[in-house]
């Protein structure tokens, strides 16, 4: 690329509008045609002294000198043919002013250092045996001037020097200016476009993680608020059954399930709650990063809130509210063998057995808060779909502790003949959530139905969870 298409690509990137870009251009060209005036000018007046020295027609010597100084016209886009044409009439002893532009404009553009020193050389060449002949030409026409032998030789060579290496230098230097500006250029318009990609991977990252907090809430409430209310329907629906029968204990067991109503309207209010924080936090620009922890702990708490059998209770066997376990706990295994009683006081025929190592209370070792949670949480939604799906069908919940993971499995026969379906509504996310909760952990999740008409849910959840990944 030649100096004049650098400069003007450098115009059109480097302008914001086409306003300054045009300006730049005009002044150029009326820089090119000025110098082109002048070169043509001089060249004129030197043609015509050479063509009266060699006897040919002054008239000729002008045209001639008109023709070669206009070159200049064209020194942006051919800068060599320039210099090449500066070389040609070196004998004629014109274009002094066309050689020394030529060369600066050769220097400045783009065109191979070798082809610079080449025609740089050339010109050097030329203008010494020019300026020796002239030179020699003056000493020989003043007899009384006797110089020494060095002085043609250095003086030629100074004349040549000074005629050429200050436009080549200068023109090297704006050259090399002119690239280096370019090339920040272009750097900083890489830097802005993968600012933008970075911008826009942001953006994308961040609509990820609230999608995925969308999830996780729905997650979190579906598993706190689904369980109580679907035994709340069980129970509503054996209280239909004894209304007639047993007056004093069906109002009793009502009292109850009204209780349960009660306890997981205040779970659902404390978590909207939650949110609503965050959402103000958020629009005050204050930092929220403990809002999903919260959410997770108050899910846990509320979990955790689960109703004990009352001693001496009704036939029914409903099962009365429990006490709010402090605030930061949530369930554990250790709770399993209430989940399970909690299921066979609303009726279900469940077994609970645990397999591996017990520690004192029969639970096994200890593991983080997260696997326990996660296991608590897939006996407890299966125990819900068999209440949901399976009325009166048994059920039977194993649990093992195996070398460095835990896996649990809950497996219900067919549904017993006879039995009322409590018409529980089914949004299909219970099986996605167990998924998602045990895969977020590295573990394995899979369910189907059984053989024998029934349903079976398994997981494996290794005993560390795995770091979440920094986004």
């Amino acid at each position: 690329m030649t100096a004049t298409g650098a400069s003007e690509g450098a115009g059109v990137r480097g302008a914001p509008t086409a306003g300054p870009w045009w300006w730049a251009r005009r002044r150029s060209a009326v820089l090119d045609v000025s110098l082109a005036v002048v070169s043509g000018l001089e060249c004129a007046l030197e043609g015509g002294r050479f063509a009266a020295n060699a006897q040919l027609p002054e008239a000729l010597g002008l045209l001639l000198g008109l023709v070669v100084g206009s070159v200049l016209l064209v020194r942006r886009r051919w800068p060599v043919a320039v210099v090449l044409v500066a070389i040609a009439v070196l004998p004629a002893e014109m274009g002094g002013l066309m050689g020394m532009v030529g060369l600066y404009t050769l220097a400045a553009s783009d065109v191979p250092r070798r082809i610079i020193a080449l025609l740089t050389g050339m010109t050097m060449v030329g203008g010494v045996l020019t300026a020796f002949f002239a030179m020699r030409q003056d000493v020989v026409s003043e007899p009384a001037f006797h110089p020494p032998a060095w002085f043609l030789p250095v003086m030629t060579m100074a004349v040549c020097l000074v005629m050429t290496a200050p436009p080549v230098l200068w023109g090297l230097y704006v050259g090399a200016r002119r690239r280096l500006v370019e090339s920040l250029r272009e750097r900083a318009d890489g830097l802005e476009r993968e600012l933008s990609l970075l911008a826009d991977r942001a953006e994308e990252r961040a609509e990820w993680a609230r999608n995925e907090e969308r999830t996780r809430i729905a997650r979190e409430m579906h598993d706190v608020v689904a369980h109580r209310v679907s035994l709340m329907v069980v129970h509503s629906a054996a209280l239909q059954a004894i209304a007639l029968k047993d007056p004093e204990k069906a109002s009793k067991n009502a009292g109850l399930v009204g209780d349960m109503g009660r306890q997981a309207l205040t779970e659902l209010r404390e978590m909207l709650g939650v949110l609503r924080t965050a959402e103000g936090s958020a629009v005050r620009r204050a930092p929220a990063s403990d809002a999903p922890e919260r959410l997770a702990a108050v899910a846990a708490q509320a979990k955790a809130k689960t109703p004990a059998a009352a001693p001496g209770g009704p036939a029914a066997g409903v099962p009365a509210p429990a006490v709010a376990e402090p605030d930061g706990e949530g369930p554990c295994l250790a709770e399993l063998a209430e989940l399970v009683g909690q299921s066979r006081a609303a009726g279900m025929a469940v077994e609970l057995s645990v397999e591996g190592p017990a520690d004192a209370d029969g639970t096994g070792p200890d593991y983080g808060p997260g696997v326990e949670q996660t296991v608590f949480r897939v006996v407890q939604e299966a125990l819900t779909n068999v209440h949901k799906h399976a009325p009166g069908a048994r059920a039977r919940v194993r649990l093992a502790h195996r070398a460095g993971e835990v896996a649990v499995q809950v497996e219900n026969g067919p549904s017993a003949r006879g039995a009322t379906d409590a018409g529980l509504p089914s949004g299909g996310n219970g099986l996605v959530g167990m998924r998602e909760r045990v895969t977020a952990l590295g573990g394995a999740f899979v369910s189907g139905p059984t053989d024998a008409g029934g349903f079976r849910v398994s997981a494996v959840v290794p005993a560390v969870a795995p770091a979440p990944a920094n986004g």
